[in-house]
Formats: C-alpha cells, sequence, structure tokens
C-alpha cells in the first residue's frame, strides 16, 4: 500500500475519499500504509477519525485519529477496539499531556494497546481500562495482525515495559561492560569508549528509524543480510562490515560535535556488537526519564573509572542542590569550565527546561478556559468544531515551543544556554552523551583545557557557573600555551564570529591566539600567587561570570582558610561577594573515590556597581591610614626625593617606606573590610543523601535550601536576567510578547 498525493489533496482509504494535505493529516496516512505493510492489518478493520467518549464508542467530541479491531467482525459488532493511535505532525514533539488525552481515547475505545506517533517517533503504551494513572507505562510494540487473537502473544508483548529502574539501567550498563571485557579483552577505560560507540548507533537509530521495534537484534541481523546482498550484487568483495558502517554513518551524523576522531573504528567483535544490540533492544534511551538515564549513567561512569576518574563523578544529592541555590532562568547562560560526565550541565538543563515547560502548560490552561467555556458548551456542533480546530492549531505551536529542532524556546536554552569543556576527551565525550540523552544541549561542550578560552566559552559570558574543579593538584610553570590550543577551523572561527560579534569573539580568542608559548600560569593574576588547580579555577570561574553573576563550586575545605592562600583570598574578595559556605560530610565523594573533605562556595561578581563600592571603599581606607601616617610618609618621600643624601641612606629609607607601605596596606584591610561590610552565611550539613558506600541516606541539604531561598530573597542576593515572554488570544489568532515588549502573531 504506496500513499496517495495529488497536489493539496491526500487520500484517505479509510474515508475512500481524498482530503486536505495538512501535516497531521499525512503523519496519519503514513502510519495507516504502516499498519498494512508492515504489520499486516486490513482496512476493513480499522477506522479513521473515530469519535469516543467514557460512556459508549461513537459519541462525543473527543475524535480518535485511528482505531483497529481484532478483525472486520468485532468493527461491525462494535467490540472493544484492540488499538488506539494518535497522530501529530511530524514538526510537533509529543508532550506528556498528549500522551494522556490520547490514552484516555484509547480506554474509552476499550483498546489493549495506544500509539502516539509523529512518524520520528513512536511510542506504544498498553492500556489499563478503569484507571486513570499517574504514570503512563511504555511497552516495546504493538502486535502484528496475525497476533490480535493469540492471547499469549498479547500477554507477552504487554509485559515487554519499556519503563525501567536506575538500577535495572545501570545493570544493563554494567552487562554491556562486562560482555566486551571478557569477549574483547579490553580495559574499563577502552570498554567504556565501546559501549559509547553503540549507545550512539543506538541514538541515531532512534531519532531515524520508522520502523515499531527500533534497533534490536532482528532488525540488525535482517538489514546486515541486505547490506551484504546489495554489496555482493555489486561486485564489492571487500566492503566494510555492516556494524563497522553503522558506525561510518552515525559518526557522520555527529560530525559536527566532534565526538569522535575520523578514523575511529569500532574496536569490538560484531559478535559482542551483536550481543549489545540484543541487551539494548527493548529500551528507547531517547525516551527514558532523565533523572534515570543521569543517575544511573553516573552510578555506572564511578564504578567503571574508580580511582582513575572519579574526581569527575559530583554525587546527584550535591548537583541538585547547587543547581537550585543558585536558581538558572531561561535565557541566562552557563557554563561548567571542568564538566566532567556532564552532572551541572544536564541538571541545570533540566531545571530551566522544566521552568520553560510550566509555563507553557500554564499558558495551555489559560487558553482552555478561555476557549472551552461555557459559551463554547452552549454553541451548535459546528461551532464547537470550528473553536476546537482553533485550541488544536493553537496547543500545537506552543508544543513547537518545547521542539529542539525548531527555532524555539527550548532550542534557545539547548544551543545558545549551556556550555561546557573538559581537558580530558573521553570525559567530554561522555558529557556530550550524556546531554543528548537528556535532551540536547550538547552543542557547546568542549573537549578543551578548562583554563584557556575556547568558542563560545570566554570572559564575561555567563550568568551562572557550576564546576567541580579538580583539586589537590598543581599547575606548573611549565605547562605551555600551544598551537594545539588554538582554534585554526575557519569555518568555526566564522560562525562563532557571526554568533557572538567579530571584536568580541578576536578579543576572547586572543587569551591563546597571543599567548602561544607562554606559561599558563602568566594569564592569571593568582598564578603569582598559587599553582593549586582549586586556586586557578576559582579566578577562572569569576572571570568568566558577567557582572552579577553567580558561581557555585566545590573546594576542599578551608581552601581560602589557609594562611599559606591569604593573599589569594583577598584577591578574591576584590572580585566577588562569598554568599553561602557550606561545609558537608567527607562521606558524600567517597563512593566516587575522593578522600578530601569538600565544602560547596557560592560567590556572586561585583556587579559594576559594587565594583565602584568596592574602590571606593579601598581609597576611603587608604586616605584615613596614609593620614595616620602621613608626616611619616612625608619626612620619607622628602629624604629620598633629595639627591644630594648619600645613596647607602636613600637606599635604607626607600626599605623603610616600604616596611610602612606594607604597614599601611595591612591596616587598610580591615577598615575596607567593615566600609564594605556584608554577611557571610556559613552552614553544615551531617548528612547530604549519600553514604560512603553510595546508599542514599536523610539529606540535610534539602532543608537549607528551603532556608537559604526566602533569605536571599530578602536580601536581594542577586537579580537574575530572566527572559520572560507572555501569550495572548486575540481576534483567533495567538500572539507572542518578546522580551522587548513588542508582540509578535505565532498562529
Amino acid at each position: 500500500m504506496e500513499l496517495k498525493i495529488n497536489g493539496n489533496k491526500i487520500f484517505a482509504p479509510l474515508k475512500n475519499k481524498e482530503l486536505v494535505l495538512t501535516p497531521e493529516e499525512r503523519v496519519r496516512q503514513e502510519y495507516i500504509c504502516r499498519l498494512v505493510n508492515h504489520y499486516g492489518y486490513d482496512l476493513a478493520q480499522m477506522e479513521q477519525e473515530l469519535q469516543v467518549n467514557n460512556s459508549h464508542r461513537g459519541q462525543g467530541k473527543a475524535r480518535a485519529d485511528i482505531v483497529v479491531w481484532k478483525s472486520a467482525s468485532a468493527k461491525s459488532n462494535e467490540d472493544a477496539a484492540a488499538i488506539v493511535v494518535e497522530c501529530k505532525a511530524e514538526h510537533i514533539t509529543i508532550r506528556e499531556e498528549d500522551y494522556f488525552q490520547g490514552y484516555n481515547y484509547a480506554a474509552w475505545a476499550g483498546a489493549d494497546f495506544f500509539v502516539t506517533t509523529n512518524l520520528k517517533e513512536t511510542r506504544v503504551f498498553k492500556v489499563n481500562k478503569g484507571k486513570l494513572p499517574k504514570r503512563l507505562e511504555e511497552i516495546v510494540d504493538i502486535p502484528r495482525a496475525e497476533d490480535l487473537t493469540n492471547a499469549k502473544k498479547l500477554k507477552e508483548l504487554l509485559s515487554q515495559t519499556k519503563a525501567f529502574t536506575r538500577d535495572e539501567f545501570s545493570k544493563l550498563l554494567f552487562k554491556c561492560h562486562n560482555i566486551i571485557r571478557n569477549n574483547d579483552k579490553l580495559s574499563p577505560e577502552a570498554a567504556f569508549d565501546e559501549i559509547s560507540k553503540v549507545l550512539f548507533i543506538k541514538i541515531r537509530y532512534e531519532r531515524q528509524s520508522d520502523e515499531g521495534q527500533i534497533f534490536s537484534k532482528e532488525r540488525f541481523v535482517a538489514n546486515r543480510k541486505s547490506y551484504e546482498d546489495l554489496n555482493k550484487e555489486m561486485g564489492i568483495s571487500n566492503a566494510t562490515p555492516f556494524y563497522q558502517n553503522l558506525f561510518e554513518r552515525t559518526k557522520l551524523e555527529f560530525a559536527n560535535d566532534n565526538l569522535f576522531e575520523v578514523n575511529d573504528t569500532i574496536r569490538i567483535k560484531e559478535a559482542s556488537f551483536e550481543s549489545i544490540v540484543k541487551e539494548l533492544e527493548v529500551y528507547n534511551l531517547s525516551r527514558t526519564a532523565d533523572d534515570v538515564k543521569g543517575i544511573a549513567f553516573e552510578k555506572f561512569l564511578g564504578k567503571t573509572f574508580r580511582g582513575e576518574l572519579g574526581q569527575f563523578f559530583t554525587p546527584r544529592t550535591v548537583v541538585d542542590f547547587m543547581v537550585e541555590l543558585l536558581d538558572p532562568e531561561e535565557g541566562e547562560v552557563i557554563c561548567d569550565p571542568c564538566c566532567g560526565s556532564g552532572g551541572f550541565l544536564i541538571k541545570a538543563f533540566e531545571y530551566v527546561r522544566e521552568k520553560i515547560e510550566n509555563n507553557i502548560q500554564k499558558v495551555k490552561e489559560q487558553i482552555k478556559a478561555e476557549l472551552l467555556d461555557e459559551e463554547y458548551e452552549n454553541s451548535t456542533e459546528a461551532d464547537k468544531s470550528i473553536i476546537e480546530e482553533l485550541f488544536s492549531q493553537y496547543i500545537n505551536v506552543l508544543n513547537m515551543e518545547l521542539d529542539t529542532n525548531c527555532e524555539s524556546r527550548l532550542k534557545d536554552l539547548s544551543r545558545n544556554c549551556i556550555f561546557g569543556t573538559d581537558a580530558n576527551p573521553r570525559m567530554a565525550r561522555t558529557a556530550k552523551m550524556n546531554m543528548i540523552m537528556h535532551g540536547d544541549g550538547h552543542s557547546g561542550v568542549h573537549h578543551h583545557d578548562g583554563l584557556l578560552n575556547v568558542n563560545g566559552i570566554f570572559e564575561n559570558r555567563f550568568d551562572v557557573i557550576l564546576t567541580n574543579p579538580p583539586f589537590g593538584s598543581r599547575v606548573e610553570k611549565s605547562l605551555k600555551i600551544t598551537l594545539a590550543d588554538k582554534e585554526t577551523n575557519e569555518d568555526k572561527i566564522a560562525e562563532y564570529e557571526k554568533k557572538y560579534g567579530k571584536e568580541v569573539y578576536r578579543k576572547a580568542m586572543s587569551q591563546v591566539n597571543d599567548n602561544i608559548g607562554k606559561s599558563v600560569l602568566s594569564l592569571y593574576d593568582s598564578g603569582k600567587l598559587s599553582g593549586l588547580t582549586e586556586v586557578l579555577f576559582i579566578e577562572r570561574c569569576l572571570r568568566l561570570l558577567k557582572p552579577g553573576g553567580r558561581l557555585g563550586i566545590v573546594l576542599p575545605e578551608g581552601v581560602l582558610n589557609n594562611p599559606q592562600l591569604q593573599s589569594v583570598r583577598e584577591l578574591f574578595e576584590g572580585m566577588a561577594k562569598i554568599i553561602l559556605i557550606t561545609s558537608i560530610p567527607q562521606d558524600v565523594f567517597m563512593a566516587s573515590g575522593a578522600t578530601v573533605k569538600p565544602s560547596l562556595m557560592f560567590f556572586k561578581k561585583f556587579t559594576t556597581e559594587e565594583v565602584v563600592q568596592y574602590e571606593q571603599a579601598i581609597a576611603e581606607a587608604y586616605e584615613q591610614v596614609t593620614d595616620k601616617y602621613a608626616e611619616e610618609l612625608a619626612t620619607l618621600n622628602t629624604f629620598i626625593a633629595d639627591k644630594n643624601n648619600p645613596r647607602s641612606e636613600i637606599k635604607a629609607k626607600k626599605a623603610e617606606l616600604k616596611v610602612l607601605e606594607a604597614k599601611i596596606a595591612e591596616e587598610v584591610k580591615p577598615i575596607v573590610k567593615q566600609l564594605f561590610d556584608y554577611q557571610i552565611p556559613i552552614a553544615q550539613v551531617q548528612k547530604a543523601g549519600i553514604t560512603t558506600t553510595g546508599a542514599e541516606c536523610e539529606n540535610e541539604l534539602e532543608e537549607l535550601l528551603k532556608e537559604y531561598v526566602p533569605y536571599r530573597k530578602e536580601h536581594k542576593l542577586w537579580e537574575a536576567t530572566a527572559k520572560h515572554y507572555e501569550y495572548k488570544v486575540e481576534n483567533n489568532h495567538l500572539y507572542k510578547k518578546l522580551n522587548d515588549g513588542e508582540w509578535e502573531e505565532i498562529c
């Protein structure tokens, strides 16, 4: 069965007539073709746009896009349906509320299976009749036509759920990891690299496949045979093995992300690859809950790389606390210059995304209340249909705000607001993979030295920085900036010059370009005082922030109270306010292999106004102290200025002056603190949600957060630079109010 399109019309076989070719109608007819061609259903056992409600089939306003019965006779007898399909246009991202709406249609029709599709993404759910579930239960696939009357087969399909717990996912990853280690004798790190390749292939399949069963062993074997048969027909005897070919296509798909080297190949046997495909086939990574994937993935990574790379993994309870405390808003630009596996970036992305989703949901409810009001209920069926069509259009347009494949609020978040870098190539790749699995935001992640500027990551760019830098190590003077640190890709340079402005970007890149061969330490004021990585990264983060920007950073306990680092502390006190210090138990990080007791420090970079206030405080303090020593200073300076005095005595007086100036500087410090005084909240928690073994426990960070939020609001510790959007319906059109106050018609 083929799709029949004639100009702006499309033939609907279930209605036996041509319909207007809308994006949604095309999806509907293509899925009908799939039901016939792939699953073996007959048109006689299907119906299009069947009206259903919760009382009786065939009545009410709700219309199910496609309904399938066990047979043509079951349809004629008005028996309960078997499958209900809800279709959306291809550009529409299907949201949670859409699933529940369609689920209701399926439940009212008495179906066992409910399908949602926009062709790019197809999901299947089991229907628990008579229940309104809090969470829908996703399954692998719908039955083929010949299986609809097979009770055993149906029961088996309904039990093959795609939803899985963190532990299940973690166990699955370990199982795949062990397959590679046992079959291919690779190190834990190398084995992980191979798993990541297979996962990226799977993600590519999930994005592009139109088959009901995604990336299954059955499909792999069938496609491999087709591939090999085609090569035989074409007389190609040395073709790339099919699984390597899949990886080559995947590299092309993600070429702009620099995930893999050009010459990278899959380093495991085809049998190992096939076994992993088999393990993964019942799960859709693109649709598994983000918290499930993220936490399980981090657990897997932490155990796999314990010891060697343990410092890259910040416990989820700490990540959640730090992100929620700094409260990033839509439109704010976020960075982690030591991103590791991407924990902070993922949480920040999810946190802001939820704010956008909640706002869109609120707008939908408002529009629903306005349109489907009492006047609507008293309207004719014809008028109701017009209103329902308008409402559907508005909802579709609002859904597009949550689609990263078109210009939208969520795309702006994922492409323009999330940035990270890591010096370890494996970790950078892992962060990118993690971001993709969590919904996107990977394009701003780079493999690069976090202390050096790279595309999109440079000074005065960020509203929020969250990071857990490497500590306990040093940057030596011998570490030089090299040509390898310089961006040389002309296309990328042009892209970033266009995005950020030529002058801004060139100035940012001059940090590297103008300092080739120089020590990395020479770039930082703190580098003259200390080579400790944690110290350098505090300054790096503060430089990256915009005026008024916020920093949350994991540091060794008491690092800035170390007497040897007094000068470092004073440097930072002249750049930012400390808005919270939180001491957490050492065992929080033990599960990931860390041994140093950490604390969480939060800074707010000075606003332009605070810079002026701080400089005025210094000037006033110096004036007070120098007045005190005015006579002594005048005497020394007069003596030194008199060239008739003996050189040896001038030299001695210069030494005296130097001592006096140092004394003045020390006396100035407490006065500056008095003139530029502010509270520094300090908190200590005994339990932070995780034990030394990684088990869950009481989390006092949650209570601290509840206390801190009203405190920082009351004291107006910062002003977020959030984007605010409004929507309204006027004269049958939907408008969006932009930040500049202008209203734009969007539907």
